[in-house]
């Protein structure tokens, strides 16, 4: 492997497992952290499926949650181990053994939540993640059948697979838990304040992972001529990784630098940062933005949305990443980032081809700005096999300003339907000032359909995506005329 050479500290990079420091100095940075763990002997994280899809690898993992700490639950097949040096993680191991049961795992077992046991360590991380989570409380009288009488959200286990126990007894153990004692010391971990990021470079010759502590530093490594490729969450690159058995000269860590992990708002627009994961994002902007909030249940799992970003998912320039379409229909703008300083592009215009965007080999995104004010009348629709933690088939995003039920303005984002997500200008048209009804609705639709040059493939025949196209602005009407005759 030849010798590794870190910046981290005259001992190398560590990462703390279960309380206990762990070196990282021969890492070599395409393996995965759940390969790592596995290699020091916690066997409890399984791979299932090497792509993020079944949480057989689910662990915890320390993050910042205003002066404190929160319990995070994480894929470990799809980051690079070398990513958490400095970092805190917690497998099923750590959370309790054989005569000293974790309270979850101690339901778990009670009410019958495991039969082989091969996916049990990973729900058992996801659930105790939301075990840990600070605001979790009691529900309301109102029932909501994915949300517990203990306030367990059960989103929090939507990237877990189970295929024998069945999910019955796994949900009555998430909904029979209580809330941590006060000697726990999982719970006492969240009043200190989570790691921060922790410079970090290593090579085996052949393979560099450099974390930057800046983004001016970020930007002159983009500026080498060394191929580079950049990783936050890893959601995307994971899975090259595996699966593909792709490798990279090197790779540059950005998830944690705090010039693209900036959320705030401006008379003009509302700033979102980069790096900044999903959950984070849905967490700060708490509903401020419609349509995002639309998105953010439908976007893969609370695992992956726990580590994927707007950069990350912008950044692959894919035809069928499903924040594409929402953003289009808000009209944004991305910045991006060089040694040139910052330049904003719509987003309209940034996608050029297939998997192919304008931003430069030596830019990248700082941050995504949406212009308000915002539409009042929006929708996310995604076309998928699967409810959650699918790929869509066909996702369309509407967001439309109505007056007097005339629609006044109208912006329509598409994604699966083409080599790059698409502003639906056409339809756009169709719609501008004409009234929200079911005929302009049927002509839009119409239009929809010839949008686009759609593919047959294994999620959808090319026929079925342009008709789910003229379906979703049909359903997009009668959803928000009957929501107005209700109100």
């Amino acid at each position: 492997m030849g010798d590794v050479s870190t910046s981290t500290s005259a001992r190398g990079p560590q990462v703390t497992v279960n309380g206990t420091s762990r070196s990282l100095g021969q890492t070599p940075s395409y393996l995965s952290l759940l390969d790592f763990l596995r290699g020091q002997g916690l066997t409890g994280a399984k791979e299932g499926c090497a792509e993020g899809e079944c949480g057989a690898c689910s662990v915890l993992v320390a993050r910042p949650d205003g002066d404190g700490s929160a319990w995070v639950a994480l894929n470990a097949c799809l980051p690079p181990a070398v990513a958490y040096a400095g970092q805190e993680i917690v497998t099923a191991e750590g959370l309790g053994a054989p005569g000293d049961l974790h309270p979850v795992q101690e339901e778990m077992a009670q009410r019958g939540g495991s039969q082989c046991g091969y996916c049990t360590p990973g729900f058992v991380c996801s659930m105790a993640a939301e075990y840990y989570r600070a605001d979790r409380a009691p529900g309301t009288a109102t029932p909501d059948p994915e949300r517990g009488p203990n306030g367990f959200d059960l989103q929090a286990l939507s990237g877990n697979l189970c295929r024998c126990t069945g999910y019955r007894p796994i949900r009555d153990a998430a909904y029979a838990l209580g809330s941590p004692g006060e000697d726990d010391p999982l719970a006492q971990r969240r009043t200190a304040p989570a790691p921060g990021a922790e410079a970090t470079r290593v090579s085996d010759g052949a393979h560099e992972f450099v974390r930057p502590t800046t983004l001016s530093e970020a930007v002159a490594l983009l500026a080498d001529d060394r191929e580079t490729r950049l990783v936050a969450g890893a959601t995307d690159w994971g899975v090259a990784a595996n699966l593909l058995m792709a490798r990279s000269p090197v790779l540059i860590a950005v998830d944690r630098l705090p010039e693209l992990r900036e959320l705030h708002e401006t008379g003009e627009h509302i700033e979102i940062g980069a790096a900044l994961t999903l959950s984070e994002i849905e967490q700060q902007l708490a509903g401020r933005i419609t349509l995002l909030d639309q998105l953010f249940g439908q976007f893969a799992s609370r695992l992956i949305r726990n580590a994927a970003t707007l950069g990350g998912n912008l950044g692959t320039g894919s035809p069928i990443g499903d924040a594409a379409p929402a953003l289009l229909a808000l009209d944004a703008r991305l910045v991006l980032t060089g040694p040139g300083g910052d330049r904003v592009v719509p987003i309209a215009d940034y996608f050029t081809g297939y998997r192919q965007t304008i931003r430069h080999p030596d830019e990248l995104i700082r941050s995504v700005r949406i212009p308000v004010p915002l539409a009042a009348t929006t929708a996310f629709h995604k076309i998928a096999k699967r409810r959650f933690d699918d790929i869509s088939g066909v996702a369309v995003a509407f967001a439309l300003d109505l007056q007097d039920g005339v629609v006044r303005r109208a912006r329509i984002g598409l994604g699966g339907v083409a080599a790059t997500p698409l502003r639906a200008y056409d339809a756009e048209a169709a719609l501008q000032g004409r009234p929200w009804t079911l005929d302009t609705a049927q002509e839009a639709a119409r239009v929809l359909g010839a949008t686009g040059t759609p593919l047959d493939d294994h999620r959808a025949s090319a026929r079925y995506r342009t008709a789910m196209l003229r379906t979703a602005v049909l359903k997009f009407q009668a959803q928000t005329t009957s929501e107005e005759v209700d109100a």
